[in-house]
């Protein structure tokens, strides 16, 4: 689709619900003859909206009133991003026009067993193995202990020195560098999931380990690609700022472009909201949902 038009043939995340996202940059989104238009330089190109599931819409880029008002016509969703998609800043309610991703999840998350079964099962996806216990508290005390293992066995393969995961809400650059990095790609991580969770249509609010936080399921999305994804790019980052005069969010900003891409996270979190929500499986009705066992 627009193959080797503003790099878009590159800078398309695939995704199997619709036809995917599209990246956008440095340019204004806008409407000429009913049609919604991309002009970049001396660039304008016409964007498939309607078969487009979501618009990311990168720094140095504007959009018109009339572009927000045929993207809501047409139920695209429009996100403002930051650089390479390291941030995430707004999205407008222009949602998929369906409820079965969103009903799917309040069913899980309303259902105390079903819950539980989910938050179970990420965090066997985290752990590696299915552990016994039906106590959210305990799982999360069992998490706790592991992950200061893996930070530090993370920091010994970066050649990092590491005293342990400290952070002061009120004041987060006196952590040191290692813990500076790690708060600014855990930022960046949670962008890329926020992302994931919007373009299903799901409900931020719902989360299954995490309560509290207004994005709460964005938090659980992101935990699964803590080990894997966040600590790599945060002590990549830390080590690489011990020997640069670069800021080590600089440094973390564009160490996340290049996992993101290679990696393909966006996608891998879109699949993985769909297997803890078990998108393939079909709902079961009422009276056997009030039956029903684990998922």
């Amino acid at each position: 689709m627009l193959k080797g038009r503003l790099g878009l043939d590159t800078a398309r995340v695939p995704h199997a619900d619709r036809h995917g996202l599209l990246w956008l940059e440095r340019g204004e989104l806008n409407v000429i003859d009913g049609c919604l238009h991309f002009a970049s330089g001396r660039h304008i190109d016409q964007i498939p909206h309607q078969s487009v599931s979501m618009i990311l819409l990168g720094p140095g880029s504007s959009v018109t009133h009339d572009a927000l008002r045929l993207l809501a016509r047409h139920g695209t969703l429009l996100a403002a991003v930051g650089a390479d998609g390291v941030r995430t800043y707004t999205a407008p309610p222009l949602m998929p026009d369906r409820s079965s991703v969103a009903r799917r999840q309040a069913e899980l998350w309303g259902n105390p067993r079903r819950r539980l079964a989910v938050a179970r099962h990420m965090y066997a996806l985290r752990l590696g193995e299915v552990l016994p216990h039906r106590d959210l508290d305990t799982l999360r005390g069992i998490e706790g202990a592991r992950v200061k293992t893996i930070y530090r066995l993370r920091a010994q393969q970066f050649d990092i020195d590491w005293d342990g995961r400290r952070y002061d809400r009120a004041n987060p650059e006196a952590a040191d560098l290692p813990n500076q990095a790690i708060n600014h790609a855990a930022t960046a991580v949670q962008a890329a999931a926020a992302i994931a969770v919007q373009a299903l249509a799901a409900i931020p609010q719902l989360g299954f380990i995490h309560e509290d936080s207004g994005q709460a399921f964005v938090l659980d999305i992101a935990d699964l690609f803590r080990d894997d994804i966040t600590l790599s790019i945060a002590f990549a980052a830390a080590k690489e700022a011990e020997r640069s005069d670069q800021t080590v969010d600089r440094l973390m900003r564009r160490e996340a472009a290049r996992v993101f891409r290679k990696k393909a996270v966006i996608p891998a979190m879109i699949d993985r909201v769909k297997q803890v929500l078990r998108l393939d499986e079909k709902l079961e009705d009422n009276d056997g949902a009030g039956r029903g066992g684990d998922v």
